[in-house]
């Protein structure tokens, strides 16, 4: 047989393959779909002015094909707010505006979760309107919020940027139950369940950290056994003669802005129906266990005992900033740092992981770049860069300016 013969469905393949889309968010306004073609070459194939003065998160509801995009506009102040856009995804990644709705002002970060039936809700952070909303999904234009949370502080922070309360992110429990938000304000890790099919949030004890920290973002890993057997938060709640059923192992990772730490919690569930947790580590996420004058964490996710943090504004390949690459210690969960690699950029705000799990998306706030890095799945290491590409104009470091976030359409 001939190699031609040979290699021709290889090369079928590889030529039939799909464009990848991606969204990005800028606060000048716009909403841009990027794509990404056979070859890596990355292109903006739609600029849509939309999702109020300051887009700053989109969250992809993948069933309906529905782009919810926040607005970060507004402050405590009820004379200001922000918004929530709804936006059709069609197959080629443009998207259309079909329903916009007031919201608290400054939200900037979101999650949908689902309840009986497939009702699903949209929780949004609001950084400087100091609370967390609530809404049903799919949202219908000028649509009320379904609750919403407003928070002061109890002490002064430690500094300035801790004026307030500042919810920072929302983000699920492995189990979908619990809705949970990092407080960058007030050194607080909010906790709320999932009741019944309302969707409505109700309030669990705090996670007090330590002082000084601003927690901005985290994620859970798991180990996943027996998950057929575990009882929703709701069912605790009405049978506390029931232990909640094993979920296996759980564990919480939360990056911390200001302190420049991880913070590693062993997670339980309770009878009461709420969590509980357990400080195991903290750790600097940076080479040589010391954080650059200046530079923070920004975003965390994992991929199985991989965890990734971006670094802004330690110029650790300069003229751009860092990924760093923490791995994970299977016996007691502790993370330390592996690696670190190029940002492609300065100040990344935000990156997100494809499905096939060997191209990140890194959303370079300051200078407006989305750039794309090849992941080894197998190590979990980062790359050489595949593409990279200019997302409107670039922002000032230290301001509100510039790109806000990247998703991959999957």
């Amino acid at each position: 047989m001939h190699l031609q013969t040979l290699l021709l469905p290889l090369l079928t393949t590889l030529t039939s393959a799909k464009p990848a889309h991606l969204w990005a968010t800028h606060y000048n306004g716009n909403v841009y779909t990027l794509t990404l073609n056979n070859h890596h070459d990355l292109s903006i194939t739609q600029t849509l002015k939309t999702c109020g003065n300051m887009p700053s998160w989109l969250t992809l509801d993948p069933q309906a094909r529905i782009v919810y995009c926040s607005d970060e506009d507004g402050t405590t102040d009820p004379s200001t707010h922000g918004s929530l856009t709804a936006l059709h995804a069609a197959p080629n990644g443009s998207l259309s505006e079909i329903a916009k709705t007031r919201t608290v002002g400054g939200g900037v970060a979101s999650v949908i979760y689902e309840r009986d039936k497939g009702r699903k809700f949209l929780a949004i952070a609001h950084y400087e309107g100091a609370a967390i909303s609530t809404f049903a999904l799919p949202i219908k234009q000028n649509q009320p919020e379904n609750q919403s949370f407003h928070f002061n502080l109890t002490r002064p922070g430690k500094v300035a940027q801790q004026d307030t309360p500042h919810p920072h992110e929302v983000f699920l429990d492995p189990t979908g139950s619990f809705v949970l938000s990092p407080d960058l304000g007030a050194d607080l890790l909010r906790v709320y369940s999932i009741e019944g099919s309302s969707g409505k949030l109700s309030e669990c004890p705090s996670v007090n950290v330590t002082y000084g920290s601003g927690p901005r973002h985290g994620v859970f890993w798991t180990d996943g056994t027996d998950r057929s057997s575990l009882a929703s938060a709701s069912s605790v709640r009405t049978s506390h003669s029931r232990k909640m059923a094993a979920v296996g192992k759980t564990m919480m990772y939360l990056a911390n802005e200001i302190g420049g730490t991880v913070m590693v919690y062993d997670v339980s569930y309770s009878r009461s129906g709420c969590l509980s947790f357990e400080k195991t580590q903290t750790v600097v996420p940076y080479p040589g266990g010391k954080m650059p004058s200046g530079a923070t964490p920004a975003e965390i996710r994992r991929v199985g005992d991989a965890f990734y943090v971006s670094i802004r504004s330690d110029q650790g390949f300069k003229p751009s900033d860092s990924m760093v690459v923490l791995g994970r210690n299977a016996s007691d969960g502790s993370v330390k740092v592996r690696n670190s690699d190029s940002a492609f950029g300065k100040v990344p705000r935000t990156f997100a992981v494809n499905r096939a799990g060997d191209l990140v998306a890194i959303g370079n706030q300051a200078s407006a770049t989305v750039a794309i890095v090849r992941r080894d799945r197998e190590t979990g290491n980062l790359g050489e860069k595949v593409a990279i590409l200019q997302v409107g104009e670039p922002g000032k470091v230290g301001t509100a300016e510039g790109l806000s976030s990247v998703i991959w359409d999957e």
